[in-house]
């Protein structure tokens, strides 16, 4: 055969060829029999290579990326109301606690097992001037004594004029284990120590001579020589001068002028279990040393009981203390005896209280209005408990968005995976023929 006939012969195969640009099938394993995308999550979707054009791949990028930014906004928005409302709830918190307080409700620790099954009237405050008297050749013996007598030579004495009292008489508690707790931590020297308003009065009450020693002849030492009382033992003395007083606010409408410290919480916002308060609040004051006892006008809460318990806070019990204990930096004690001060130093064993706070009689530090008080509580639980259901509605919502935002975020993960195969792929000419040379 020569060259045109096998040319001819060449020509007249390509013309039976059987296969047309219309009729072209392209073979995709991501295709079921039926032409549809096997993979769910794209079935509402047609492919970017049955599209073929890179503007059905914007197109479908373009609504993934839309309807993940609107989830997004919705969980913005529920992130927002989840976090007014753990605000408005801690509020609420702080506010019940406050008045808790203020009416003097704290549960006796008999009501959670404790073994002291002393009885929860307390003592009055004659009983802890006993106790006190009883300690006979020590400082606040003598100045309770002086204290006690109305002569002449006594209202004239300069350190005496000056001296406010001794610390255990200068408070009451409402609740026996809560004094007997507070007293225990204090310890017995502090809680008969003597307190004096200013620097001059603190001099006076012990001199010395030339060579530095004690002058037995006057001060306190003169005077309780004078009464058959000599001192013999150490003691404390508390200047309030020389004190640096509380500087933050007062709780709102409180008489007895309680300090507005923050609330100890975890990271969820959340107080601990079983916290009543901080013990400089718990401590009811006389009115007439509420204010200005200080010459800068600062009463008995904000400068001795602060600077005796500063941050204190108390618990119910002593496994309440123990799992708040990241939450503690200034100590801490519960009303079963649990005492843990700063430092992280606790103090174990039997406790022996000889002295403690005398027990408020009646109710004498609680406000006028107590009944509205108890009515103010009840609507502040009423409504704490309508913030934590929709803090609970909320935060199911959320969660709810949460989860639909990785449901299309993975959608959009595959769809770009897919869509970066489609486009690396080798291309074709538009109708479907490849272009070999035929030798």
């Amino acid at each position: 055969m020569d060259g045109g006939q096998r040319r001819m012969s060449i020509d007249n195969e390509k013309v039976q060829l059987p296969i047309s640009p219309k009729a072209l099938v392209v073979h995709d394993a991501s295709l079921n029999q039926g032409g549809q995308i096997n993979s769910p999550v794209f079935a509402a979707n047609r492919d970017p290579m049955q599209n073929g054009s890179a503007e059905a791949v914007i197109c479908n990028s373009k609504k993934l990326e839309d309807a993940m930014q609107e989830i997004g906004l919705k969980i913005k928005h529920h992130e927002d109301n989840v976090k007014f409302l753990k605000a408005q709830k801690n509020r609420l918190d702080d506010s019940i606690l406050d008045i808790r307080v203020v009416l003097g409700k704290t549960h006796s620790a008999s009501e959670t097992g404790s073994e002291n099954k002393e009885s929860s009237n307390g003592q009055n405050e004659e009983e802890t001037i006993e106790q006190i008297l009883s300690f006979d050749k020590s400082a606040a013996s003598i100045c309770v004594q002086l204290q006690k007598r109305t002569g002449t030579q006594i209202t004239h004495i300069p350190f005496m004029k000056d001296m406010i009292g001794i610390v255990a008489l200068l408070g009451k508690v409402d609740d026996d284990n809560l004094s007997r707790t507070l007293s225990d931590y204090l310890g017995l020297e502090t809680m008969l120590g003597v307190v004096c308003k200013t620097r001059d009065g603190h001099k006076a009450l012990e001199t010395y001579d030339k060579e530095g020693l004690i002058n037995k002849s006057s001060g306190l030492h003169g005077l309780g020589a004078s009464i058959g009382r000599p001192l013999d033992d150490r003691y404390l003395v508390i200047c309030l001068e020389n004190l640096r007083p509380y500087a933050g606010k007062f709780i709102a409408d409180d008489p007895q002028r309680r300090l507005d410290i923050k609330k100890p919480r975890y990271l969820n916002e959340e107080t601990p279990p079983g916290f009543l308060g901080f013990a400089v609040n718990m401590i009811n004051i006389d009115t007439a040393n509420l204010y200005c006892v200080t010459s800068t006008g600062h009463g008995l809460r904000e400068t001795l009981f602060y600077r005796l318990f500063s941050h204190l806070q108390v618990y119910k019990t002593r496994a309440d203390m123990l799992q708040a204990l990241p939450l503690i930096a200034d100590g801490a004690i519960s009303l079963d005896g649990g005492i843990i001060k700063s430092g992280g130093i606790s103090s174990l064993g039997e406790r022996e209280v000889k002295i403690k706070f005398p027990k408020s009689s009646g109710r004498p530090n609680v406000p006028e209005n107590y009944y509205e008080t108890e009515n103010r509580m009840k609507e502040l639980k009423w409504k704490r408990a309508r913030f934590v259901d929709d803090l609970q509605r909320e935060q199911t919502l959320l969660d709810h968005a949460k989860f639909n935002f990785e449901i299309k975020k993975q959608e959009f993960v595959k769809f770009l995976a897919q869509s970066s195969s489609y486009v690396s792929a080798p291309q074709f000419p538009a109708g479907g023929e490849r272009s070999t040379p035929i030798s």
